[in-house]
């Protein structure tokens, strides 16, 4: 699993022109899944993010987590962070795992948020094309992949 988390003031999904899901202070995670993602990918990326000390604390250092400032937390599939730009310039995305096998696991990452943030996760609508609008605090933006663990 890849995700791009950024820290924000609000975020929104819109489908539409319909906004189905809004934010405010805390983190829009974009989400992308292959196929070989397991549980195990799950729990790891959901317990470093809810613990990623990345909010300012009263000297205006980044020493809290979403949960130390009971933050939201947006989850937006992503497909397209696992393109393979190395041939050609039209991006390859072999490696995305299909809807069958994403969308359980995109619901059970979800799920592992909320455990792990004892807070309601707001989403976006996994396929659809959406207008994601944010507000990015800082800006503050990180990478992760669960299989280099980094």
């Amino acid at each position: 699993m890849r995700v791009l988390i950024q820290r924000v003031k609000k975020a929104s999904v819109a489908i539409e022109g319909e906004i189905v899901s809004e934010i405010n202070q805390g983190l829009l995670i974009l989400l992308g899944i292959e196929t070989e993602d397991t549980q195990e990918d799950i729990d790891w990326l959901a317990g470093k993010i809810t613990r990623l000390r990345i909010f300012s604390d009263e000297n205006n250092a980044m020493n809290l987590s979403v949960h130390d400032i009971a933050g939201d937390c947006l989850v937006v599939s992503q497909f397209t962070l696992h393109a393979n730009t190395k041939k050609g310039n039209r991006p390859s995305f072999i490696k995305a795992a299909r809807p069958e096998v994403a969308i359980p696991l995109y619901k059970k990452f979800v799920l592992q948020l909320e455990k792990e943030t004892s807070r309601k996760i707001k989403t976006g609508t996994f396929g659809a094309m959406m207008d994601v609008a944010l507000i990015n605090d800082g800006p503050v933006t990180i990478w992760m992949d669960s299989k280099n663990r980094e």
